[in-house]
């Protein structure tokens, strides 16, 4: 920078338009715009690897945008950190939005942009058993997470959906916390677990869990994981939540096109201690199940299902009408822009 400012003007503009034609121009462009913004994802998983793609095919870069991620390990911490203002955007499950505005916050957390529409957590068992029904977890004793999150309650929904009753007829045992259940199961409690990729291939991996179902096959289409926001942070950021959106929705098409291995090696940087023929098994999982949107829009029909799986696990007792809730003007202007 120091000999660029003791050139002549003639020599600034020469190297200005070289740049310009080499496209050097653009990127310093880019970057002059460049704004961070801090998010905080509910866990770090292959689950979300429409994020992970935008990110490292520089879809948030050419949108402007550095995103810096954190992971809380919980919905209710990602919660906690958008409402004190330590991040910007939260990526958790919509029921935390629900039970926020349910609290009768002024300025609650707003929901913008879907990123998953299964559950993408996997049953496991002991012992292989390609023949599962899910009688089988009767009398049994699974580890199904956090009580009051979207896991818990869909493996109930679906626990019903197969005519059991998830009260009486297995125990579901929430005392462990998410990010041990793994390490619980393996060192023999319970009977079965449910656990995200890429945690249930590596588990397979080691001989120590076999999956034997998935849920989001189970459940069908629910709105699992979505972008959210402070009302009053995207009234005030509402062009960089546009292309905040623009780059989901890129990666999120991006993904839906390409291969398992392709999406592995896309998401390989991001999962540095993960080896890409694992990640290729995760993407391919996930993709039999349809678990990734394929566009950011969060449907009436979906939330309406969220919240009646909410209601049967007795954690709603007051519905939330979704023009509350759901903000789809971001998501809708994206699908128009993105080609």
């Amino acid at each position: 920078m120091k000999k660029m400012l003791k050139w002549s003007a003639v020599a600034v503009c020469l190297a200005v338009m070289l740049a310009a034609v080499a496209g050097c121009g653009k990127a310093a462009t880019e970057n002059k715009q460049k704004v961070k913004v801090r998010v905080c994802e509910v866990t770090h998983s292959v689950f979300y690897a429409p994020q992970y793609a935008a990110v490292n095919l520089g879809f948030f870069a050419e949108e402007g945008i550095d995103l810096e991620i954190a992971t809380a390990e919980g919905t209710d911490k990602v919660m906690s950190t958008i409402l004190s203002n330590n991040a910007d955007i939260g990526l958790a499950g919509p029921e935390a939005s629900i039970y926020v505005y349910n609290e009768g916050k002024t300025d609650s957390a707003q929901i913008f942009a879907l990123v998953t529409q299964r559950d993408g957590s996997f049953l496991l068992g002991r012992q292989p058993d390609p023949n599962f029904t899910w009688d089988k977890i009767r009398n049994k004793v699974v580890l199904p997470g956090r009580k009051g999150g979207v896991p818990y309650m869909t493996l109930q929904y679906v626990i019903r959906k197969n005519g059991l009753d998830p009260k009486k007829d297995t125990k579901l045992d929430d005392s462990i916390q998410y990010a041990l259940m793994g390490p619980a199961f393996i060192n023999g409690t319970g009977d079965y677990v449910t656990m995200f990729e890429p945690a249930a291939s590596q588990i397979v991996a080691q001989g120590k869990g076999y999956i034997v179902a998935s849920i989001g096959k189970e459940s069908g289409e629910i709105p699992y994981t979505a972008y959210c926001a402070k009302k009053s942070y995207i009234e005030k950021n509402a062009d960089l939540i546009a292309r905040f959106t623009r780059a989901v929705y890129k990666g999120q098409k991006w993904v839906y096109s390409h291969t398992p291995e392709e999406i592995a090696k896309a998401m390989a940087p991001s999962f540095p201690d993960t080896d890409v023929k694992l990640l290729t098994t995760v993407a391919q999982h996930y993709k039999e199940i349809e678990a990734w949107s394929p566009n950011p829009i969060l449907k009436p029909e979906e939330f309406s299902l969220l919240q009646e799986v909410m209601t049967q696990a007795g954690e709603l007792k007051q519905s939330v009408p979704y023009d509350k809730l759901i903000n789809t003007s971001f998501a809708e202007q994206a699908i128009k822009d993105v080609k």
